[in-house]
């Protein structure tokens, strides 16, 4: 890529632009943070605010060149080696320096010390790491992972797995023997004695667990509107964490709607308003690679009117790219949990998520999947455009309506505005539920909670059409599997006046 065009990219986890060689203190900060993390480039010769491409004088090259390798040398260890090249474009000169990923973190100042000098990449920043990100960048260099570490808290025999045994049974038909915990190193042999890894008290359901591991569950919460604030719903998700993703796609689920949209011959094709296998690997990977050893942090599943939002403490793997889901990409950040999860069929196989994902969204061209890294915490985002768009096209109407039907209205549907202001009957419910999007019935009385299409509600439906409040996507055939209704302005309408009144 060009460098006109990689400085349309924003400042990241990976890239970073200086107009000018920076201080030595923020010039190593970055290439440590760098070598602590995924790698990375960075330029020299951009200006950031505004982005331009300034360049270097070609005489002060290898000066800066010098002067950058010896920095890195005298400052910072183990010892890191960038690779430093020189390239010129539109005439100008720039300098590149690219850091690895290290091999033997953490990486640190020399003048501080580990403790006082260790940084990390969140976003475009450079921070500090604290001890738990120390000792975890300690476990990459051993090649061992937070999961795997024995713990001394309790007799591995003592510690109940009912829950993960019954489940582990309904999944395998075996039972959860010490012989099978042995070889899915949920107990190892340590001085003679069987110790418990971390895994098997994340998989319990023991009070141990919950002491140890307070955050290690999941947050659901429904909000009102299109902002965290107000929830419908919230429901928090604890215990084994071997169930934890099922339970949250159950809620997810009961919180979107399901409607009809085709048939293929004699076959009904059910389609949720979000991709359903897209939403339930991004949660099984919440689950099986979030980053268990932050405390203070849990999974946070956060659905809007809007959109869907998966949050999982820790983020991405450093050799994971989000945005290449066709490249069959894999890696473990949690060494024992993932072998087991694959063994309960839990993950499909190796490096397919991201792929499963992408295939279930080209059916879902309204979704747009986004993703970020909100501090060290790793967030997906299921957004619906069509949302957006009726959103914006009832702004035009509000603006657009004319004081005339809202006069006509309120003298045509006096009745029914003073009914709806006094207590609120299906009209009001069904309307709102049209309002955002296009849904059939089966999808209105799943809204309300009603388990089949109830009298109420058809006799409501023929009289909103009726009234013309609503209208059928289909016109010309009332009867099709595939009718659906949509707001027209005459419901928008009566919508406002109803606002107006409250």
């Amino acid at each position: 890529m060009k460098l006109a065009d990689k400085i349309k990219l924003p400042e990241g986890r990976r890239l970073e632009f200086k107009e000018t060689m920076p201080s030595n203190a923020d010039f190593t900060k970055t290439v440590i943070a760098f070598a602590n993390d995924a790698g990375g480039e960075l330029y020299i010769g951009v200006k950031n605010n505004p982005r331009l491409l300034i360049g270097i004088s070609e005489n002060k090259l290898d000066g800066i060149e010098n002067k950058i390798s010896n920095i890195i040398h005298d400052s910072c260890t183990p010892l890191i080696q960038p690779e430093i090249s020189f390239f010129a474009e539109e005439g100008k000169h720039f300098i590149r320096v690219y850091i690895h990923k290290g091999s033997k973190p953490p990486y640190f100042l020399k003048s501080k010390g580990k403790d006082e000098g260790t940084f990390i990449r969140v976003g475009s920043s450079n921070r500090l790491g604290d001890s738990e990100t120390i000792l975890h960048l300690e476990r990459l260099a051993s090649n061992i992972s937070f999961d795997a570490e024995l713990n001394y808290s309790k007799d591995f025999n003592k510690i109940a797995i009912d829950e993960f045994a019954a489940f582990f049974k309904e999944k395998t038909s075996e039972d959860l023997t010490e012989n099978i915990l042995e070889k899915l190193n949920l107990i190892v042999k340590d001085q003679g004695q069987k110790r418990a890894s971390n895994s098997l008290i994340l998989l319990s359901n023991d009070k141990l667990k919950t002491r140890l591991f307070p955050n290690a569950k999941i947050e659901c919460a429904r909000f009102k509107g299109t902002k965290p604030g107000n929830f419908i719903d919230q429901k928090s998700f604890t215990g084994s964490i071997v169930g934890h993703a099922e339970l949250a796609l159950n809620f997810v689920k009961r919180h979107i709607s399901e409607g009809t949209k085709n048939y293929e011959g004699v076959y009904r094709n059910d389609r949720w308003e979000y991709p359903i296998i897209a939403l339930r690997e991004v949660i099984r990977n919440a689950v099986i690679h979030r980053d268990y050893s932050l405390t203070g942090k849990d999974i946070k599943i956060a659905i809007f009117d809007d959109k869907i939002e998966i949050t999982s403490p820790g983020k991405l793997m450093p050799t994971v790219d989000f945005d290449e889901m066709f490249a069959g990409q894999s890696d473990v950040r949690n060494k024992v949990l993932a072998p087991i999860f694959k063994r309960l069929g839990l993950i499909e196989q190796w490096g397919n998520g991201l792929q499963l994902i992408a295939d279930d969204l080209k059916a879902y061209p309204e979704i747009k999947l986004s993703w970020s890294e909100p501090g060290t915490s790793f967030r997906v985002a299921f957004i619906n455009q069509n949302y957006l768009q009726q959103q914006e096209l009832q702004q035009e109407l509000r603006q657009e309506l004319q004081h005339e039907l809202q006069h006509e209205l309120q003298h045509e549907l006096q009745h029914e505005l003073q009914h709806e202001l006094q207590h609120e009957s299906l009209i009001s419910k069904v309307l709102k539920i049209i309002s955002p999007k296009e849904i059939n019935t089966k999808g209105i009385a799943t809204v309300l909670g009603q388990k089949s299409i109830s009298g109420p509600l058809k006799k409501t439906l023929s009289s909103l059409l009726e009234k013309a409040l609503i209208e059928w996507t289909i016109p010309e055939k009332p009867k099709s599997k595939n009718q659906q209704y949509r707001i027209t302005k005459r419901g928008i309408a009566f919508l406002q006046l109803l606002s107006k009144k409250n």
